[in-house]
């Protein structure tokens, strides 16, 4: 048995109506695939170009090790050269990834590779993020704090994207207080003995190449897993849905900072109380189906 997974629907190119009026107000996920071959980017941006670039910066480093009370928000959990990481991910399988790298404020010339594109709502222009990754890394199940409207441009190699949206949260483990699911469940392929909730959570899949652009409507939950070694890169649009934006301002200025102060008060117990209660809220809302 597998997920409840249904294809990305996928679009050569598109105009900032249609995508207004065919995703972004059903807030239904799309792929463009040939929407920024006029950048410079489409032809440049490759593993070792951004070693010649950024080959002597420092970058932040993250693996898919369990969350440990001891951990800071976000926090890497190593750093290496950009050189040493780039050689890394070619050389052999890393579970290493580079996650919310801020290319305008570390490498400034890469502006010039890109332009900000007209998809008719207005993109956040001071933050946009790459994210890196070698062969079988991946991100945790999880949705973003902000539940921002999020195009992700990926570059060179294969990438999975599995989505869901906001409604299958009951079916999904979601743990409390936090914006992940449980961290040991393999979305690539799970197992529904362990967790059969998930067999009637209904989402997205699709699985991107270079120069192929994802939009992820705001809130949905995405799972990522690098096929081979590569790169993207996100810009976003704050969240317009009203119950979205409230979310997204109780995550950022409340949820985070009571997380992070049960954390030091209760340590690893509170861990370890997240993660069982995701299981059990589930199971009880399995028994009332």
């Amino acid at each position: 048995m597998k997920l409840q997974l249904q294809d990305i629907p996928r679009v050569k190119t598109i105009t900032k109506e249609d995508f207004i009026k065919h995703y972004y107000k059903p807030q239904k996920p799309v792929v463009i695939e040939r929407f920024i071959e006029d950048w410079p980017a489409y032809s440049k941006w490759n593993l070792d170009y951004m070693k010649s670039v950024a080959g002597d910066k420092t970058v932040p480093l993250y693996d898919d090790r369990p969350v440990d009370y001891k951990d800071g928000f976000n926090e890497p959990h190593a750093k290496m050269k950009m050189r040493d990481y780039v050689d890394l991910l070619k050389k052999e399988p890393t579970r290493y990834r580079i996650f919310l790298w801020n290319i305008l404020k570390e490498v400034p010339q890469l502006q010039k590779d890109f332009s900000y594109p007209n998809f008719g709502i207005r993109l956040m222009k001071g933050l946009p993020m790459l994210f890196f990754g070698g062969e079988d890394s991946y991100t945790f199940m999880h949705y973003d704090i902000d539940l921002a409207n999020i195009f992700h441009f990926h570059f060179e190699g294969k990438k999975q994207i599995i989505l869901f949206d906001q409604k299958q949260n009951k079916y999904l483990y979601k743990v409390p207080h936090s914006l992940i699911t449980r961290e040991d469940i393999d979305f690539s392929n799970p197992d529904f003995k362990k967790w059969p909730a998930l067999q009637h959570a209904k989402g997205y899949t699709t699985e991107l190449n270079h120069g192929e652009v994802l939009y992820m409507p705001e809130g949905y939950w995405h799972y990522m897993k690098y096929v081979t070694p590569g790169f993207s890169m996100s810009l976003r649009s704050i969240a317009k849905r009203p119950k979205n934006l409230s979310k997204a301002l109780y995550n950022i200025f409340i949820m985070r900072h009571f997380d992070n102060i049960m954390r030091r008060i209760k340590g690893q117990n509170w861990i370890d109380w997240k993660n069982e209660k995701a299981i059990t809220k589930t199971d009880n809302y399995l028994k009332n189906l």
